[in-house]
């Protein structure tokens, strides 16, 4: 049973863990049943943009009764959510260009960039020594270490989706939907993604925690706003691109 020690209307937080939910299920829903219309060569893609909006759904449902009765981050469910639904948004990138010749090597690079980058984002927040009574020196030491390390995946699979494989995959296909659908996630990889070290940097040690005062409370108002644009969004431009070729077959 959900106890809520805050009011989802007053508390800005519990309210996008509930908007979450809902937004990211209602997704899932949607892209199954349009996986009929588009064409057998797209339907993996629209079935996997389903799958990563469900599983966010089923761990938002866990994470806002979390939020609800403890107040606290739900990091560990946080990660979980990502090591899965993260690398499966990279798979995106290799089922749109696998139609232009993308080797697995490509697919298995980027899942291993994504999860190097879930690896040691979760240590820099889960083990953060403040927690364990370290001083505010070690935290920040800490969050800069890991956040480095974790940065750098990022910057594999941004280098690919702007310049590296995936680009060129795109860009020599001669498939005009296909250059703008990648060139759109790109953009998310780039913008969308971007929010999440915003909130990264609100836990102790963080450069937002330390220079602007903002608490680790805000890390959870950041990542679901992130979570819903990123997850949806994503599955929002292949459905499109996937519609479209359709349409052009036909």
């Amino acid at each position: 049973m959900l106890s809520l020690i805050t009011d989802p209307g007053k508390d800005p937080v519990a309210f996008t863990f509930f908007i979450g939910y809902m937004a990211m299920m209602a997704a899932s829903v949607f892209f199954f049943f349009e996986r009929s219309r588009v064409s057998d060569k797209w339907k993996t893609s629209l079935l996997v943009s389903g799958l990563i909006t469900f599983i966010a759904a089923v761990h938002y449902y866990y994470m806002r009764d979390y939020y609800a009765e403890t107040g606290e981050n739900p990091t560990a469910l946080r990660y979980i959510d990502w090591t899965l639904t993260v690398p499966l948004m990279c798979v995106e990138f290799y089922l749109l260009t696998k139609v232009a010749g993308a080797k697995m090597g490509l697919l298995w690079k980027l899942i291993i960039a994504s999860v190097w980058m879930l690896v040691f984002g979760y240590i820099g927040e889960a083990y953060n020594p403040i927690y364990e009574g370290g001083t505010l020196d070690e935290a920040t030491t800490h969050s800069v270490m890991y956040g480095v390390l974790s940065t750098l995946g990022y910057i594999y699979i941004l280098y690919s989706a702007w310049f590296g494989e995936v680009a060129k995959l795109a860009e020599n296909s001669n498939n005009a939907n296909l250059k703008k659908s990648v060139r759109i996630l790109a953009w998310f990889v780039l913008v969308g993604w971007a929010i999440y070290p915003i909130g990264y940097m609100c836990m102790p040690g963080g450069w937002l925690n330390t220079a602007l005062e903002w608490d680790s409370t805000k890390v959870d108002l950041f990542y679901n706003i992130a979570d819903a644009i990123n997850k949806i969004g994503f599955g929002l431009v292949i459905y499109s691109l996937a519609i479209s070729s359709t349409a052009e077959e036909k």
